[in-house]
């Protein structure tokens, strides 16, 4: 079976540009939850039709993950002392750990965190 990684909003984007450095991960498996595929959603439709963007949105709808009452809890918790982390990321970061699995992302406030693949330009 392919690895797998939890893939924050970033991420996907990263994948969506052909970023090369993001390459090795167009194979694995993707966890993600439904806040961070809205984020997707939104940024695709800035840019994209709506059509396009609603398209790509659901080709990913699959890898979505149930987000649990104490995920939103810990996470909470995680965004009062990291404010500049975004709701769905932090959710998201603390749904990898449950899962044993990798958070994706280039996100630089995640860059020294445990459980984190960080990759950037």
């Amino acid at each position: 079976m392919n690895e797998t990684y939890f893939f924050d909003t970033y991420a996907f984007f990263e994948i969506l540009n052909a970023n090369l450095e993001y390459k090795r991960f167009e194979s694995v498996q993707i966890v993600t939850t439904v806040f961070n595929l809205a984020e997707l959603n939104y940024g695709l439709k800035k840019r994209l039709s709506e059509t396009v963007a609603d398209k790509i949105t659901e080709e990913y709808y699959n890898t979505i993950v149930e987000v649990t009452l104490e995920d939103i809890q810990k996470a909470m918790s995680l965004k009062i002392k990291y404010k500049e982390f975004s709701i769905p990321d932090t959710i998201g970061y603390l749904i990898a750990k449950r899962l044993g699995i990798k958070f994706l992302t280039g996100d630089e406030g995640f860059r020294d965190f445990e459980n984190v693949e960080f990759i950037k330009k």
